[in-house]
């Protein structure tokens, strides 16, 4: 089975992540990788909010759009 960039699997984690940054990680099965990247774009979005004062999710989007390029490059090690 084939787990490398392009594969079904990556896209599908691509997408997710996109939506829920992590969530492409975790469907991956990288569990420290999701929650880093969920953590980032929470502290994102929270530094966005206090900098702009809206509810504008631009840091959150920033972060989702690195997470979904994480999800897609992702190469499953070799054993």
């Amino acid at each position: 089975m084939s787990a490398g960039q392009g594969s079904a699997g990556n896209v599908i984690a691509a997408i997710c992540s996109f939506f829920v940054p992590g969530l492409g990680q975790l469907f991956q099965g990288r569990i420290l990788s999701a929650i880093l990247w969920f953590v980032s774009a929470c502290v994102a979005f929270a530094i966005t909010w206090l900098l702009t004062l809206s509810l504008l999710p631009f840091g959150w989007f920033v972060v989702s759009i690195f997470s979904c390029i994480s999800a897609a490059l992702y190469r499953r090690p070799v054993a």
